[in-house]
């Protein structure tokens, strides 16, 4: 893309105000993400809960010199002179008029997708499918969405032979705008989902809604095994422009599906007068379906059938998400190890520049496949853009890259191989840095992720950062309220640096710890928001001052012993926070200390009151209603008082996670985010995603005749003949030792699994009787399909408890779409 700010204010039809020198050649929408401003045109889209509006001033003084505005800013903001404005009624919209007219511009052919489940799968085999022998550009990773389609069309080149792009929507009317902006000449209709889904009145009409993508279509391709899906294609178009397939009759392409292999499936199709039997590396329904459209489409390109074989034998997985885990020598590894090219190239850069708890950037990087670009100015292009994301160090594996390594700054490392690297691994130095291992699948990078990373335990507790952001946000839109997150006690289990990187990135306005160490923590690994120690000692208060950390003051004794640690330093309006008893009776001024606690205050200005607050002592408990509403008012009138003597910029804040939900009229100034943010809630319609979730592995499998004890004490005794799968994770992890008497079972491809005998230290016993399993599979303790609160309230405790105490040496791995 390469538009000038005058072409863009002619297209969008927006007013142009100051400078129009600046040539784009990016569209941004997230201030956090920029790091090199040159080129770049900055969308302030306007949301319920944010408004971009608002990162001006900031990216003004980073370098940014065009904004594409719906209100420009005031006088008082200080913009850069030759910085460029389109002022546009709605910048969405221009958005999706520039697309649009990017996409009328660009005569390559465009395959639109559609559907409830697999587009993004589609969407990529497709390009695996089709590379080789042509320039394919691809919507990156889901980018589907109202914004994401517009995103992704700009992303077409002159060069561009074939576009491929997915449509998502959620809601009635949303297709119509993607259509005008996508233009597929070849649709591609996935599957459909459950009968009713939210947003639609039934499955017809969703149905409907998607097939709207196709109205201009030359060919539409589907399953016709889908009756709702092909009764409504016949409905809406000429049968001349339905291409389909069937594992039944009637259809285009016929494929049957034949005896599997022990990895593989295997199908034999026919089309016309061509029959082939094709090979997939997938056995499973949902990936025969997603390869049989990918199948089709290759079919009816004309493609020879030697061509799909060997492509269809090729297939990949997709990796939806990159994954986080902690690496030797204070390291953090990025692992996407599946797939490279240049755009998820750029987007897991970004995601490594996140990673501020490391100043120094390792990109280790393979060959980029199938690109059908010209191999010098393909590596032309990488070495550029690693200079702009600022990396530190690259690793180059591959022949290509080593043929190019001259295009790349001196002290960079190239190797032909994965296994000539390894083979020199452990003379290279890694300490505390983040390395970005991203490599096409072909290369086995998993082999560099298993020797850098630091803990091997097959017991790995999973954490879906896009989950915990879904529900940051589901909070966000209960409140106009300040957002304070709890990242105490290892941020419930899941990890303190990592949680708070995540939620700095978010911009929530203040983190809280426990303890001093915790915050030094996070201030060591780059965490800059304000923090808030809920339980200082006394002893630690100069590491807190020296740390720029804020201490919760509850008595007088540590507010005098606070007076003396600034006062010894001379320094001025401190912040602290006021924690008062309302009913909880724990720490905190009580009513009658207040006269007290204004004269001390008075006479030492040192002291800033940040914020007053209390804690709720039942607010998640229907019954306990009155006197949570009694706590709210003794705080609302104690927290008056306070405010009366010193008014300023305090805030106030007394709701938790179940107090933002029963009692958002409480919201006063903030609102103090726990264990909701990791999906947690006694709501059933909060809408939360559950972020956490704790898997093992089957070690091994044996039979257990009947009479036989299993475990320590001999208190389980096999009634019949059983078969017992042993699986290493135990007290040590975090388990407690009398599971298996209080009925616990554990998932085991989808069935339950009993929990035997006593947890041992290290590894425990399980119930396999009657379920299909094998050594190696994957054992779910809690998790989507098995919710953490089910396991605390058999365990007759909470949530809290069974995530804060997992043991540290459960490994910890991050995901992030």
């Amino acid at each position: 893309m390469k538009y000038s700010l005058q072409e863009i204010a002619e297209i969008t039809g927006g007013d142009l105000r100051g400078s129009s020198s600046e040539i784009i050649s990016r569209i941004s929408i997230d201030s956090r993400t920029i790091i090199q401003p040159e080129g770049i045109l900055f969308l302030a889209i306007r949301g319920e809960r944010h408004d971009g509006h608002k990162y001006i001033p900031e990216l003004s003084d980073r370098g940014v010199k065009a904004f594409l505005v719906q209100e420009l800013p005031s006088k008082k903001d200080l913009i850069i002179p030759g910085t460029g404005f389109i002022l546009v009624g709605d910048p969405l919209k221009a958005l999706h008029v520039l697309a649009a007219h990017h996409r009328e511009t660009h005569k390559s052919n465009v395959i639109g997708i559609t559907g409830s489940n697999g587009k993004t799968i589609v969407k990529e085999w497709v390009h695996q499918a089709l590379s080789p022998d042509m320039q394919v550009v691809r919507s990156p990773k889901s980018y589907n969405s109202q914004v994401g389609v517009p995103l992704s069309v700009l992303l077409m080149e002159e060069k561009t032979e074939m576009a491929v792009f997915e449509a998502g929507i959620s809601q009635p009317g949303e297709m119509d705008k993607l259509e005008k902006i996508i233009r597929p000449e070849t649709g591609i209709f996935t599957n459909i989902g459950e009968a009713h889904q939210e947003g639609f009145n039934d499955r017809e009409q969703k149905i409907m809604e998607k097939i709207i993508l196709f109205q201009e279509c030359r060919t539409i391709i589907y399953c016709r095994d889908h009756e709702a899906i092909h009764r409504l294609m016949l409905r809406q178009f000429p049968e001349e422009r339905l291409f389909s397939w069937t594992f039944e009759e009637g259809g285009d392409v016929h494929a049957e599906r034949l005896q599997d292999q022990s990895t593989d499936a295997r199908l034999h199709v026919r089309y016309a007068e061509d029959e082939m039997d094709i090979t997939l590396p997938f056995r499973d329904r949902a990936s025969v379906e997603n390869a049989m459209h990918v199948i089709t489409l290759m079919l009816f390109m004309k493609i020879p059938p030697l061509v799909i074989q060997s492509r269809i034998a090729d297939l990949t997985p997709i990796a939806m998400r990159m994954e986080m885990v902690k690496g030797i020598n204070a390291c953090t590894l990025i692992n996407d190890t599946y797939n490279s090219d240049l755009v998820s190239l750029s987007i897991a850069l970004d995601y490594l520049n996140q990673q501020n708890q490391h100043e120094h950037k390792t990109l280790i990087l393979s060959d980029i496949m199938q690109t059908g670009r010209d191999e010098e100015e393909l590596y032309s292009d990488v070495s550029g853009m690693l200079k702009k994301k600022n990396i530190d160090r690259l690793i180059g594996i591959g022949p290509d890259l080593y043929r190019q390594r001259l295009r790349f700054p001196e002290g960079a490392r190239f190797f032909s191989s994965t296994s000539e690297f390894l083979t020199i691994l452990n003379s290279l130095e890694f300490r505390d840095e983040a390395i970005l291992i991203k490599g096409s699948r072909v290369f086995a990078f998993e082999k560099i992720t298993q020797r850098l990373q630091e803990k091997n335990h097959r017991t790995i507790l999973e954490i879906d950062l896009n989950a915990m952001v879904h529900n940051l946000n589901v909070y966000r839109s209960r409140t106009n309220a300040r957002i304070m997150v709890m990242v105490k006690a290892f941020s419930y289990g899941s990890g303190s640096m990592e949680i708070a990187n995540a939620l700095q990135y978010q911009k929530v306005d203040y983190l809280c710890v426990a303890y001093v160490d915790e915050g030094i923590t996070l201030r060591e690994a780059g965490i800059h928001l304000p923090i808030l120690v809920m339980n200082p000692e006394v002893s630690g208060f100069d590491l807190m001052i020296d740390y720029n950390l804020e201490p919760e003051i509850y008595n007088f004794r540590s507010l005098f012993t606070f007076i003396r640690a600034i006062g010894k330093r001379n320094l001025e309006s401190y912040p602290v926070h006021l924690k008062l008893e309302t009913g909880m009776n724990r720490l905190g001024f009580s009513e009658d200390e207040l006269d007290q606690l204004f004269e001390v205050l008075h006479k030492h200005p040192g002291i800033s009151i940040r914020s007053v607050f209390s804690h709720l002592a039942a607010s998640e408990e229907a019954e306990h209603d009155i006197f949570t509403r009694q706590q709210i008012g003794i705080f609302e009138r104690m927290s008056e008082r306070i405010l009366e003597h010193f008014p300023g910029n305090s805030f106030r804040h007394i709701l938790n996670s179940a107090g933002i939900e029963r009692f958002p009229e409480a919201g006063f100034d903030m609102v103090r985010l726990g264990i909701g943010l990791y999906g947690i809630s006694t709501d059933p319609d909060n809408k939360l995603q559950v972020v956490s979730s704790l898997k093992s592995i089957i070690s091994q499998i044996k039979s257990v005749k009947k009479g036989e004890s299993v475990g320590y004490g001999r208190n389980y005794l096999a009634t019949r003949d059983t078969t017992m799968g042993v699986v290493p994770v135990g007290y040590a992890d975090g388990l407690r030792r009398d599971l298996g008497k209080r009925g616990i079972s554990f998932m085991v491809n989808g069935s339950e699994a009993p929990v035997m005998g006593n947890i041992c230290m290290d590894m425990c016993m399980i119930d396999l009787s009657g379920i299909k399993a094998e050594e190696g599979d994957e054992v779910l303790i809690f998790g989507k399909e098995k919710p953490v609160a089910e396991l605390a309230e058999k365990l007759d405790t909470i949530p809290y408890e069974v995530l804060a105490g997992l043991s540290e040496r459960v490994k910890r791995v991050y995901f992030q779409e």
